[in-house]
């Protein structure tokens, strides 16, 4: 009882820093965009707009992070957690998107460089900074155990490198009144943007697309099954992520006629096996007699040659 109230506990102060993170990042974003226009800093502006991006993946963090906690139902028999994984997929998209974007606008300073208040553009960039890494401390102790807040914690951690950049250029242009350098900024600020999107999306993609686990070895899953004693044959292997931390695998199990009879005993040391040696938390194993086993195997799996002999002489 008291491990729940300590979960539960830990729970509401993450949902209670999550909620804080929004509320500094708006107020963030709403004073850059106006130090932006009133300094003429595209870099600024982008900056604002990287950080509105902040402010909107935390809310949809937020919301993804309770709606991930409501209990399997008739219409969700898998239940919600896959929430999360859908908050993270959006949230890296949107990544994408903003570094196309800041690029696209960088160009056209490149060609037309305008004019930049470097004092103001300092100043609140200076204050962006400091939220910035003040937001992302509220996040990530929380980033290490969701892909979901490890996606809004990386538009923090890019804003404040973002912010960096940005008071580069602003000495930049106060010392020698080099305007390229607030593009050259947002160029940077768009490269580590993209970078750090592409890198992570792969993640989201793969567990919503019923990816394996990329630290499971598949083949050796299989090899391992098939030399289990009186075990002929595994087709119909399906083995997939429900999320960051729970790992399922179901499959199909030919048992020899000789041992038969202790069909059970097999598919618990089985999946015993599975657990302990690939990190396989839930099993489901269907247990075919070696004369009635089903016809589609076309599946992933089936033992190899060698591996079948070795259960059926086992």
């Amino acid at each position: 009882m008291s491990h729940q109230h300590h979960h539960h506990s830990d729970t509401q102060s993450g949902d209670r820093q999550v909620l804080v993170a929004v509320v500094i990042n708006v107020g963030l974003t709403v004073a850059q965009i106006i130090g932006g226009i009133l300094s003429g800093s595209l870099a600024l502006i982008a900056d604002a707009i990287h950080n509105l991006s902040d402010a909107i993946s935390l809310i949809i963090a937020f919301a993804a992070r309770r709606i991930a906690r409501r209990p399997s139902d008739h219409q969700m028999t898998f239940g919600y957690v896959r929430a999360e994984i859908v908050a993270a997929l959006i949230n890296y998209t949107t990544l994408i998107v903003i570094g196309l974007y800041l690029v696209y606008e960088a160009i056209f300073r490149f060609i037309e460089p305008t004019e930049v208040d470097g004092w103001l553009t300092v100043i609140i960039a200076g204050v962006a900074l400091a939220i910035d890494l003040a937001t992302a401390a509220l996040t990530w102790r929380l980033s290490k155990e969701s892909i979901n807040i490890r996606a809004a914690f990386l538009h923090n951690l890019a804003d404040a490198l973002g912010s960096v950049a940005v008071i580069v250029a602003g000495t930049l242009i106060l010392l020698y009144d080099w305007r390229l350098a607030d593009p050259i900024a947002t160029i940077a600020i768009a490269g580590f943007i993209l970078w750090h999107a592409f890198a992570e999306i792969g993640t989201a993609i793969r567990i919503l697309m019923l990816g394996a686990p990329p630290e499971t070895d598949g083949t050796g899953l299989i090899g391992a099954l098939c030399k289990i004693d009186g075990v002929v044959d595994v087709h119909h292997i399906h083995l997939w992520q429900m999320d960051e931390r729970r790992n399922s695998l179901e499959a199909h199990l030919v048992i020899s006629e000789a041992d038969w009879v202790k069909a059970e005993e097999l598919r618990k040391h089985a999946e015993t096996m599975l657990r302990d040696d690939f990190g396989v938390a839930h099993t489901t194993l269907q247990i075919e007699h070696v004369d009635n086993r089903c016809d589609d195997n076309r599946a992933f799996g089936q033992c190899k040659p060698a591996d079948a002999a070795d259960g059926r002489a086992a």
